[in-house]
């Protein structure tokens, strides 16, 4: 069953971008979607065939989990925004948990945004595993490169160019203010506390 991209219409006229960077970024986002269930059935066809040992379906088993992420990293990331930002609740089980992973709410800021400063094109997301009971900020490279498998992703900052440029031109650090403000903490808290 194909995948059906979601509406974040919802989020025009945010404070910090733009509608048109938006409305274009939605059009990527749904692009990935488009891709993803374009390579799904090719697939499912070439695994109806038998033809399990030909180079295309290796290359397109990879390419397949690259479209997947960037499907659900964007929604993701789009699910974390909101045009009435709402700050982390104090007293939450997952401020208390940032607490002690980062020793403040502060110092796991301070490490967030300095992972979305650095060079390259990216995510940054705050990890849980839920296993371990820990929180990570890790750097994804591209969308399929640096997943911690079997942790789930709370908040997910896109910093691949087309999520500012057309705002903020190489201000990477304006775009990082402008988005971390925008945060629904009642969304992510959601996500922590379902994980755990």
């Amino acid at each position: 069953m194909p995948y059906e991209p979601k509406n974040f219409e919802h989020l025009l006229g945010m404070n910090g971008l733009s509608e048109k960077l938006l409305k274009d970024h939605f059009t990527l986002y749904q692009g990935y979607v488009a891709n993803f269930n374009k390579l799904d059935q090719i697939l499912q066809g070439m695994e109806k065939e038998g033809r399990f040992g030909v180079p295309e379906y290796a290359e397109l088993n990879r390419r397949l989990g690259w479209e997947f992420n960037g499907m659900r990293l964007h929604e993701l990331y789009f699910g974390n925004l909101t045009k009435t930002p709402m700050a982390l609740d104090a007293q939450s089980a997952l401020a208390a948990a940032i607490a002690k992973e980062f020793d403040s709410y502060e110092m796991w800021e301070k490490d967030f945004k300095a992972m979305g400063a650095m060079r390259g094109i990216g995510w940054v997301v705050l990890y849980y595993d839920a296993s371990a009971g820990r929180l990570f900020n890790i750097w994804v490279n591209e969308h399929d490169v640096g997943h911690l498998a079997g942790a789930t992703p709370l908040l997910v900052m896109d910093m691949f160019e087309h999520a500012y440029i057309a705002d903020y031109g190489i201000n990477r650090k304006e775009y990082i203010e402008k988005i971390t403000a925008a945060w629904d903490w009642a969304v992510v808290a959601r996500c922590f506390s379902d994980a755990a």
